[in-house]
């Protein structure tokens, strides 16, 4: 039986330059990442893949892929995948859940000290040659929202939800929580959507997109918000209505936000967001350390490994395809 499974990008970490001892393998070779119609081309006749969560592994591509067992994704969310077909198949589908908690909840804390201090607007301002003598130091200059003693509020308090609440807690801020499973956490004040989103001076997003959680923070719910407040995703873009949001921070009902994830990645051109100065935009780099990513993309070359070799998978996303 064919060992030969196809790698959709070059991968940092041990595991990944020690595969090919394992098993015959193709690298996706470039340049940039690649499209729906190479990746169908290349993996064809593979037994596995190994994805990462900008590769679309839908109903099509699935049934596509007659000889298929296993495809192991370099990410914690798996939206980007059809998990049913994938199970109705028998396939097991790795991920690397719990590995990126705490890189993710430092970009989320990032971007809120950001937002609230106005760090980007401020750096634009200085390169580009603005800064006169006359506004060295005014009164109201870049003027923006202590963080130090505010409310927080976190939307979803899994392990990420979790690791920003302890972070928060070394600011001296108020943490005020909703899941959708009620929790006990110290320092963290469990309340209902509405209540968090009336009280908090910032919301911070922390929720898989499900079909539930779909545009969750939406124009109804922005428009519950405490004035002013402060909104951070760094989840998935799909939780959270980005027009509502640009219009909200147009209009001055919310001070600014901090943006990681987005409806579609690369974000498109004509996404309000990029139009509002008050917004810090980044590319999705939640979990963008060495440490981190290297960390992934050996779970995910050992979840590879193990269904190559008849195995049960160290993290599976769908583990309902063992019967055993």
């Amino acid at each position: 039986m064919s060992r030969r499974i196809f790698v959709s990008h070059t991968l940092p970490g041990e595991g990944f330059r020690h595969l090919g001892e394992h098993c015959e393998f193709e690298v996706w070779p470039g340049p940039g990442l690649i499209g729906p119609a190479a990746l169908r081309e290349a993996a064809s006749g593979c037994r596995g893949l190994i994805c990462l969560l900008t590769d679309r592994i839908d109903a099509g591509f699935i049934e596509s892929m007659r000889q298929l067992e296993f495809v192991s994704s370099m990410s914690v969310g798996v939206d980007h995948v059809d998990v049913a077909a994938l199970t109705a198949r028998g396939i097991p589908l790795g991920h690397t859940p719990g590995v990126l908690v705490e890189t993710t909840a430092d970009t989320a804390f990032a971007l809120m000290l950001a937002a609230a201090r106005r760090v980007a607007e401020a750096d634009a301002f200085v390169r580009a040659g603005r800064w006169s003598p006359q506004q060295a130091w005014a009164p109201e200059f870049f003027v923006g929202t202590d963080v130090g003693g505010a409310t927080l509020g976190l939307v979803g308090l899994g392990e990420i939800g979790q690791a920003v609440a302890r972070r928060a807690q070394g600011f001296g801020m108020r943490v005020l929580a909703w899941n959708r499973t009620p929790r006990e956490v110290p320092g963290v004040e469990m309340v209902d959507l509405d209540e968090l989103l009336g009280l908090s001076d910032f919301v911070s997003l922390h929720v898989a997109l499900t079909a539930d959680t779909h545009h969750l923070l939406n124009a109804a719910r922005i428009a519950r918000m405490k004035p002013g407040a402060i909104v951070v995703n760094t989840a998935r873009g799909g939780v959270l209505d980005e027009a509502a949001l640009a219009a909200a921070l147009a209009d001055g009902r919310l001070a600014a936000a901090g943006i990681d994830v987005y409806e579609r990645e690369p974000v498109d051109a004509d996404n309000p967001l990029l139009m509002a100065p008050n917004v810090v935009l980044a590319p999705h780099i939640g979990s963008a350390t060495l440490k981190t990513r290297a960390r992934m993309a050996d779970m995910a070359v050992a979840n590879a490994l193990a269904a190559l070799a008849g195995q049960r998978m160290p993290h599976c996303a769908n583990p309902g395809v063992y019967r055993d």
